[in-house]
């Protein structure tokens, strides 16, 4: 009886310590650990793996610390689209039965082969934020997180009505999906994809790039300044020779930014400089 008793009592105890316990979350990308943490706040303890702004992610390799987080995790944020597919091969050797996996690109509904950048559009971490809050039962929290977004909406929105239709043009497609929003023609996107990708643009994609760039389609080039190529320094010198704005844009996040919205901001920001609009 008194053995009956102290196992009922201890499994209460485990069960009430669980309760109050940080839910353990694991986001891939930084900017989804800062989703995590907004929505989460103090019930949760946020990891990110990809997190340094200086280092390519398409180069990570997965290492013993990456592995024991993963398993640690009890809620699992990762992209997809081939962007962190180490992910799935780990998740396919180890399994992980009770974590809550997320995959980004599946909840808002993006097919395989589509730019992988998906998180440079604003309606994905509304969508991430909703699924979130509804896991860790904080449905308060998603209306406190839409209104941290309006900010950033409204600039979007006042961006667009300034310069709708605007030519630009990027060595990589992080930018295609922030510049859909703003109402702008993305030029040369085989060419991005085709790095994204990590193989080499063909003849015929480099002399449109030139092109784009030579006789003043392209008003804005963007480059990723976590990844520079022999390629893309080529077309930013291009660029600069004929007069063309050029810009530097991160897809990992920068430490201090608090926020995303913080992140996207300051990007918009230093658009808007470059255009002569600020």
């Amino acid at each position: 009886m008194m053995i009956r008793s102290f196992l009922t009592l201890f499994s209460l105890f485990f069960s009430i310590s669980r309760i109050f316990a940080a839910v353990q979350i694991v986001a891939v990308e930084n900017f989804y650990g800062k989703i995590a943490k907004q929505i989460g706040g103090s019930s949760v303890a946020v990891a990110s793996i990809l997190r340094n702004p200086n280092q390519n992610p398409h180069e990570f390799q997965a290492d013993a610390a990456t592995v024991k987080a993963i398993a640690s995790a009890d809620i699992l944020i990762y992209n997809g689209l081939g962007y962190d597919d180490w992910v799935e091969r780990l998740l396919r050797v180890s399994g992980r039965p009770h974590c809550v996996t997320i995959k980004v690109a599946d909840l808002i509904g993006v097919e395989t082969g589509k730019n992988p950048h998906i998180w440079y559009n604003p309606e994905t971490m509304s969508v991430l934020a909703a699924r979130l809050a509804q896991i860790l039962n904080k449905s308060a929290a998603v209306e406190a997180f839409e209104k941290s977004m309006q900010p950033l909406r409204e600039k979007i929105s006042a961006l667009r009505e300034k310069t709708f239709g605007l030519q630009v043009t990027a060595t990589e497609s992080i930018f295609g999906y922030m510049a859909c929003s703003l109402g702008w023609k993305m030029l040369n996107y085989d060419y991005q994809q085709t790095v994204v990708n990590n193989a080499e643009p063909c003849f015929r994609q480099s002399v449109n790039f030139e092109k784009a760039l030579t006789e003043g389609q392209a008003k804005v080039l963007f480059y990723n300044s976590q990844v520079q190529n022999p390629s893309a320094k080529r077309m930013q010198s291009i660029a600069k020779r004929h007069g063309i704005a050029v810009v530097g844009i991160t897809e990992t996040q920068p430490h201090h930014f608090p926020s995303y919205v913080d992140w996207m901001l300051w990007e918009l920001s230093m658009i808007e400089r470059v255009l002569g609009l600020k």
